[in-house]
Formats: structure tokens, C-alpha cells, sequence
């Protein structure tokens, strides 16, 4: 008689780091030029936009002195922010609370989940969109982002992924040729300085580069 095995499976939003560097074989890079999309080629922005943006941030910092939820988050702040950047026009297209299911080549681990807001091209993923509670912190979406991304369904291309709390902001970028790879931009946060309008800087690029 022969022993079943028993598969686990596991919701992505209870992955830790560690999780995902285990059972799919993540390495994090710290070569700079291996995620060069979130530096370089970043153009100024219009006095329309930077005034837009300014709104944006004056509509969460009135709204936030309640608990937001994350559909607020992402009406609030996520979707001016797409909207801006280009994302809801050709060539790009947009689907939300996609599912995915990625096993691991390591121990056959399932791992399930919903992606929150995914933007692709052509059935090319250029960015994956995980959105938060604001006040939460952005770490345990690191991991749930990066295992969505490792589900692209073309490998010989990177997965971008954005993630965001309303008030903080990262970009992620991993490669699966080979040992896969990933990388993090630096944490932008709504209240310092101008990051919110380097975010939408970044978000306009990365459609530039799949437009």
C-alpha cells in the first residue's frame, strides 16, 4: 500500500518572507541594476498633476483621522494613482480579486490567493497591486505580493508589483530565469517631502516601458 502525501496548502496573506524564500528558492538582490525602473528616465510631472496629487493627499490625511479600510485606501489613494499614471488606458488593461495557485517545486506546496488589483498588457503582468488597511504596515505584503508574482504566467519576463497602505508606498521587482530573484525599491511615504509625486513618476515609467 502506498503512503499518501500530504500536500499543504497555504492562503498567501499567511506567508511570511521567510516562507516564500523557502519554498520556491527566492533570492533578494542587491545588485543596483537589477531593478532600474523605479530610478531612471523618471520625467517631471505637470503642474495638473502635482495639483491632483496634492488633492489626493489632502482627501486621505482628512479621511484617515478614521480607521480606512482597504476599499477606501484603494478609491482614495490607489485609483487617482492608476488613473494618472495611465493604467485604465490602451494598451493596458485591468482585473481585480484575480485568483492564483502556484505549487512549489520544492515540496509541492500550494499556495492560493486573490491578487487585488492586477495590471496587465497583453497577458503580460506589468504590475501586480497589493493594497493594505491604512495604518497597517507594509511588511506582511511583501511576501504576498512577491508570491503572487512569482504565478506570472511568463517567466521569461520580470513581474513589477506595487504595494501601498495608503501612506506608504513600495515597488518589487523579481526575475524567475534561472534562481529567482527579487528586489525593493525604497519605502516612499505620503508625508514626506514630494514621494507621492515620485511614485507617480515611477507608475508612469513602467507603463511607458510596456506602452
Amino acid at each position: 500500500m502506498v503512503d499518501k502525501v500530504m500536500v499543504q496548502t497555504i492562503p498567501a496573506q499567511n506567508l511570511a518572507l521567510h516562507d516564500v524564500i523557502e519554498k520556491f528558492g527566492l533570492e533578494r538582490t542587491d545588485d543596483e541594476q537589477f531593478f532600474r525602473e523605479w530610478q531612471d528616465d523618471l520625467h517631471e510631472l505637470t503642474d495638473l498633476e502635482k495639483q491632483l496629487l496634492d488633492e489626493v493627499k489632502g482627501d486621505y490625511l482628512h479621511l484617515s483621522e478614521y480607521p480606512m479600510l482597504e476599499p477606501l485606501v484603494k478609491m482614495v489613494v490607489l485609483s487617482p494613482l492608476l488613473r494618472l499614471a495611465g493604467f485604465y488606458r490602451p494598451p493596458f488593461y485591468i482585473c481585480a480579486e484575480k485568483e492564483v495557485r502556484i505549487t512549489s517545486e520544492y515540496d509541492g506546496t500550494i499556495v492560493t490567493g486573490r491578487i487585488d488589483i492586477l495590471v496587465f498588457h497583453a497577458q503580460f503582468w506589468v504590475t501586480v497591486v497589493e493594497a493594505k488597511r491604512a495604518k497597517f504596515s507594509l511588511e506582511p505584503a511583501i511576501p504576498q505580493a512577491l508570491a503572487y508574482m512569482l504565478s506570472n504566467p511568463h517567466p521569461e519576463n520580470p513581474a513589477l508589483g506595487f504595494i501601498t497602505n495608503g501612506s506608504e508606498f513600495r515597488f518589487l521587482k523579481l526575475a524567475k530565469q534561472g534562481i529567482p530573484k527579487y528586489a525593493m525599491s525604497y519605502l516612499f511615504s505620503l508625508d514626506r517631502g514630494d514621494d507621492l509625486y515620485t511614485v507617480l513618476k515611477i507608475l508612469k515609467r513602467i507603463g511607458q516601458l510596456f506602452s
